[in-house]
């Protein structure tokens, strides 16, 4: 299938929110980053909650980045949950360079966690222990707002302690062959587009690298002007029409290039 042309926009920062938690640790280098660049080269993607705000599905730093900076605009591919070019997935949480029991015992500190053995349906997670243990995380709440809370407050745990790596998959023995340092998977339940959208809308935040979203026809390496964006004499409807001129100028000239092939990059 072909992508469509990328829906780019110049839209307002206030209106994006962000359904997950920014990570501290990269927004502060990211910040240094962009305010010496000359050009935003990966444009965050979002789509709409309602006629003026937007949900960021991927690229909530860069957006909080733009914030800090004081950037009254900032440039985004906007996408649809129902067009069928977006696919929500997870992340899973490889805990590395620590212990399952620490791990264990740590949130069974936690107040309003209860750990019991096996898989249960309602489980705001479940760990997958290296020897074979397997542990359901529950809250007794059952709010969107305080079970994403519950979540925050568990990631939190290992954050801290160990080192933690992002995985698409939720096999355990697929996951033990490929980190050899890691003692335990913890698992999310799948998430809808409506839960991203309330997360978003409620401020209900997930834990940072949770939800995985799969867009076809990203637009990637798109080096438009961050000046652009910062010029406070031009209205955000001016800087719409010089960015369509910009992207039927870049058509033209035959500068965009759709690849419908899945790849694998190995200079991230």
């Amino acid at each position: 299938m072909n992508a469509p042309t990328p829906d780019l926009r110049i839209v307002m920062t206030s209106a994006l929110f962000p359904h997950e938690e920014t990570d501290s640790q990269r927004l502060e280098p990211l910040v240094e980053r962009i305010r010496n660049e000359p050009y935003i080269i990966n444009p965050p993607i979002v789509a709409p909650i309602d006629a003026e705000r937007f949900v960021i599905l991927d690229g909530a730093n860069r957006c909080q980045a733009f914030a800090r900076l004081n950037y009254p605009h900032s440039l985004v591919q906007v996408v649809s949950y129902y067009d069928g070019t977006v696919t929500l997935e997870n992340w899973q949480h490889v805990v590395c360079n620590w212990s399952a029991d620490a791990l264990l015992e740590h949130l069974t500190d936690l107040s309003g966690i209860d750990l019991r053995y096996g898989r249960h349906a309602d489980a705001i997670a479940h760990i997958y222990c290296r020897d074979g243990r397997l542990i359901a995380l529950h809250t007794a709440h059952h709010s969107l707002h305080d079970r994403n809370a519950a979540l925050r407050r568990v990631v939190s745990v290992y954050q801290r302690s160990a080192i933690l790596q992002r995985t698409a998959l939720s096999n355990p023995e697929e996951v033990w062959s490929l980190f050899d340092n890691g003692a335990a998977l913890v698992v999310f339940p799948l998430y809808s587009p409506e839960d991203i959208i309330a997360a978003a809308r409620e401020g209900a935040l997930l834990p940072p690298g949770v939800s995985r979203h799969i867009v076809q026809g990203r637009a990637l390496k798109v080096h438009y002007s961050l000046d652009t964006l910062r010029d406070p004499t031009q209205s955000l409807h001016q800087k719409n029409v010089a960015l369509r001129h910009w992207l039927q100028e870049k058509i033209a000239r035959r500068q965009m290039r759709y690849y419908a092939e899945p790849t694998y990059q190995f200079d991230e």
